[in-house]
């Protein structure tokens, strides 16, 4: 069944289905890096699906079925973004608090940034092709997403298609209806972008050694140790909370706000639930009465942990086969 807008549509035959289905979790994540919302993505792949089910007769297999609905979903996303803000991290907006005060958060309705769910990510065509300039996994990371959604919303997807799909200009060209003379500017505008607000590429942690740093990381809110908690986190560490717009930088500021989260003004003690987001450990976590409160990305590499995102956003919940409750 497809949905958009509260219509539902049934193909007219299983053949529809067949066609699309094994690209249906491919366009789902190229909407998300495209919108940086897990919603918005999972909007857009049924807008996708929806529109190529109305243009079925028009598809003759001169383009491959992927690289038919890759171009749908890519105009359908221009077209949403047309509608809508960027989504950003708070850590991409105003300047950071070097001092955690309890109750000082803003709150409004600013379109932040979402987590995906790495069980989304096991798609049927995730090699890149022979020009791609990030590896697959890289390309997912919370933080690659969040510059990606700096870059104005058509270089967004040339370089999306050239750099982490791995396109060929020409390809690119057609599927956006430009010339390759243009796309190739676009794709240089927009590397020039990336890499002027990316984060720096570090070598990410072993299997091991993450899931050693993700225990000492629980046992240290499990036991509101902060000399534990501070010890691992980098001197430059952030920490953000979308819907608040205040965000901290470094081991004081980050360790005043744990020492009140842990302490009794805290919702603590807290339950965590681990699960993983953009290729990173991540955690469902619950207050003491087992009610959900938030979904929270770790980012670390092997000199500790260099950022928290914690989105207070329980109905992000299902998306992570996260309980609706510990009760």
């Amino acid at each position: 069944m497809i949905a958009s807008a509260g219509v539902s549509v049934a193909p007219s035959d299983d053949a529809f289905r067949h066609l699309v289905e094994t690209h249906q979790r491919a366009v789902r994540l190229h909407c998300y890096r495209m919108l940086g919302s897990v919603h918005d993505a999972e909007d857009l792949t049924q807008e996708t699906l929806l529109r190529a089910w109305r243009s079925l007769d028009r598809f003759e297999g001169r383009a491959s079925v992927r690289a038919w609905l890759y171009r749908i979903a890519t105009n359908a996303c221009l077209d949403e973004r047309a509608r809508r803000g960027r989504r950003l991290l708070p850590s991409q907006l105003g300047v950071a608090s070097t001092e955690f005060a309890p109750g000082q958060g803003t709150i409004d309705d600013t379109p932040w940034l979402e987590p995906f769910p790495d069980t989304l990510l096991d798609v049927a065509d995730t090699a890149p092709g022979p020009e791609a300039r990030y590896e697959t996994k890289e390309a997912i990371e919370l933080a690659f997403i969040a510059a990606l959604q700096k870059l104005a919303p058509r270089q967004r997807a040339v370089l999306l298609l050239r750099d982490v799909l791995g396109w060929s200009a020409q390809d690119v060209a057609t599927l956006l209806d430009v010339t390759v003379a243009a796309a190739n500017s676009a794709l240089q505008r927009a590397r020039a972008r990336i890499d002027a607000v990316a984060p720096p590429r570090t070598v990410r942690l072993s299997s091991a050694d993450e899931r050693a740093l993700v225990e000492r990381y629980v046992q240290a809110w499990e036991h509101s140790d902060l000399a534990a908690f501070v010890a691992l986190l980098k001197q430059d560490a952030v920490l953000s909370m979308p819907p608040l717009h205040e965000w901290y930088v470094g081991p004081s500021a980050i360790g005043a706000f744990f020492q009140w989260a842990t302490g009794p003004e805290g919702a603590g003690p807290f339950r965590f639930v681990p699960t993983r987001a953009n290729n990173a450990p991540a955690f469902g976590i619950y207050d003491r009465t087992g009610a959900p409160l938030i979904l929270h990305v770790l980012d670390a590499d092997a000199d500790g942990v260099a950022s928290m995102a914690s989105f207070m956003n329980p109905d992000l919940f299902p998306f992570f086969d996260l309980p609706p409750s510990l009760v």
